[in-house]
């Protein structure tokens, strides 16, 4: 029997929103890391007090892309300038649809000069080899799936240094001052007595590196980088407090990929499998529209319209440049009200009832897609789309996008939390009522160092 697409999936659902809302899936996985080595709390203040070392080796799928048309395709399909994308260079790659909505983001690493590595959550990765595979291009593919579909190896390891002592950690692991290497630029380091590229990042807000190599040398490289940290306060993050680095840095890892409807994109549904990604995802929130449409987000809203370059022909170009002087929204951090949170937590000590839906710690997040409606005076203002609490920031976080008249860094709007008529089928949502929480609109990042030292560093 063969294999049955996206397509068809929808067209036994009903609709999108059908079939998303209904998914049994809970939130993105990251499988295999421990939850926690020593407590999540601990981890996260680490972070942003002393060093961490994060295992990235297990839960983002890896697209690599080599041949004389690589840098054309992934042109074709980028927002961004590849002009200057020079080899031991890295950018965020944002791909969008003719109609200048966000299919997916990932890191883009150009590893050799026709080379290229794609990493990140499945619906980038999946864009770039429809196109490779249908487009014509001379290039050939190769895909490295998470662990959990590969039996716990991958190709390489890849490990994020992070944290205001992780320069005195390289400093002792190398034996001297790492190389001036510019943010997102790559070098090779000796590590372990290995060769490690080392690619200059920032990812929760503080000096760092992401560091990868063959995945045979991963754990000799961990016990080195764990050895020489010791003394600086090094700490292993776990798989609870490495989702919640996004609510620092202000990155929005879930955007709904843009391709649910639409005749253009019904060859693309059709190449999908009914164990893609984009059908097993589900949605979950307080945001409710029967037009899938309405979930679609440009990347204006998700804080990427310094990453739009018209200087080269690409897919969505015409509409972007429609909406690139009248952006709608602007992505914030919101911080929750104390008072409110401690409320709707008090009511799972309370006689027998529905009460609010469960605020999981350290990240809350229940669905795989969470979009929660934002309110002034009872009109919609804007979205919430991942929620967690920051040890660092001693609150409840939410990554939102606001109409701009909203989105002035002290405004007051409430969070609706939780779903419509007690909850839909997802296993992760008890019967609940929906709750309303207010919160304080603050800048996307949120901390002083992602927002003034490494963001305006990165290339577009």
């Amino acid at each position: 029997m063969s294999q049955r697409s996206l397509e068809d999936v929808l067209q036994t659902a009903g609709s999108p929103v059908q079939l998303l809302r209904n998914s049994q899936t809970g939130p993105y996985a990251f499988p295999v890391v421990k939850p926690e080595f020593t407590n999540w709390r601990d981890e996260q203040r680490a972070w942003r007090e002393t060093c961490a070392l994060l295992d990235q080796s297990h839960h983002m799928t890896d697209l690599y892309i080599e041949g004389s048309d690589a840098l054309k395709l992934l042109s074709h399909l980028g927002i961004n300038s590849f002009k200057n994308f020079r080899v031991n260079q890295a950018k965020q790659f944002v791909a969008c649809t003719d109609d200048g909505y966000v299919i997916g983001d990932a890191i883009l690493f150009h590893l050799e000069e026709q080379l290229f590595s794609l990493v990140g959550r499945p619906p980038a990765s999946n864009w770039v080899q429809y196109h490779a595979q249908s487009g014509g291009y001379a290039v050939e593919w190769e895909r490295d799936e998470r662990s959990a579909q590969n039996e716990g190896r991958r190709k390489v390891f890849r490990y994020e240094l992070q944290g205001p002592n992780a320069l005195a950690v390289m400093q002792k692991i190398l034996g001297k001052t790492p190389p001036d290497v510019r943010f997102f630029h790559m070098d090779t380091f000796r590590i372990g007595g290995r060769d490690v590229r080392a690619l200059r990042h920032g990812m929760v807000g503080q000096p760092g590196w992401e560091l990868f190599g063959p995945w045979e040398y991963g754990d000799q490289v961990r016990d080195a980088i764990v050895e020489a940290g010791r003394e600086f306060g090094i700490r292993l993050v776990g798989s609870r407090a490495y989702p919640t680095t996004c609510l620092e840095s202000g990155w929005i890892p879930s955007p709904l990929p843009a391709i649910y409807s639409g005749e253009k994109l019904k060859p693309y549904r059709q190449w999908l499998t009914d164990r893609s990604y984009e059908a097993m995802a589900s949605l979950g929130g307080s945001y409710y529209s029967d037009n899938i449409a309405d979930y679609y987000l440009t990347p204006y809203d998700l804080g990427y319209g310094h990453m739009v370059k018209f200087d080269h022909d690409f897919v969505g170009r015409a509409a972007l440049e429609r909406i690139a002087g009248t952006p709608r929204r602007k992505k914030v951090t919101l911080v929750w009200n104390s008072d409110d949170v401690n409320g709707a937590f008090g009511t799972v000590f309370q006689a027998p009832g529905e009460g609010p839906k469960y605020i999981d710690l350290p990240l809350a997040n229940y669905a795989t897609l969470p979009f929660d409606k934002v309110v002034v005076g009872g009109r919609i203002v804007g979205l919430s789309t991942y929620t967690g609490f920051s040890s660092n920031e001693r609150a409840m976080l939410s990554l939102g996008m606001l109409d701009i008249a909203q989105a002035e860094p002290g405004t007051e709007v409430t969070v609706v939390w939780g779903e419509e008529g007690g909850g839909s089928t997802k296993p992760t949502v008890e019967r609940h009522v929906q709750t309303q929480i207010r919160a304080t609109v603050a800048p996307a990042p949120i901390s002083d160092v992602a927002r003034e030292a490494y963001r305006p560093k990165a290339l577009a």
